[in-house]
């Protein structure tokens, strides 16, 4: 994984058990996510709703967009807290 490589590896099994639960979730609205998550985050960027997810024991932030109509995730980007906070990902 891309990610793995540029943050040094020890990213790889919390992303392997979110993979497994996103893959397999019948999520309807940020609401469903948060029974399963219940530290997700949504966050409006311009016309868009972003979900962010603590992964990793909390070093890391996996941001992704969900249409819930298609039952699709499409991963935005994986960054290390300082990286979020940093907010060059909204762009």
């Amino acid at each position: 994984m891309e990610a793995e490589n540029e943050h040094g590896g020890g990213i790889g099994n919390a992303w392997d058990a979110w993979y497994r639960i996103a893959k397999s979730a019948k999520w309807g609205s940020l609401h469903e996510v948060r029974q399963t998550y219940a530290s997700v985050d949504g966050v409006p960027v311009k016309d868009k709703v972003f979900t962010v997810f603590n992964i990793c024991g909390n070093n890391f932030r996996l941001i992704v967009r969900i249409n819930y109509e298609t039952q699709r995730v499409f991963v935005k980007d994986v960054l290390t807290h300082a990286e979020y906070d940093k907010g060059d990902w909204k762009k």
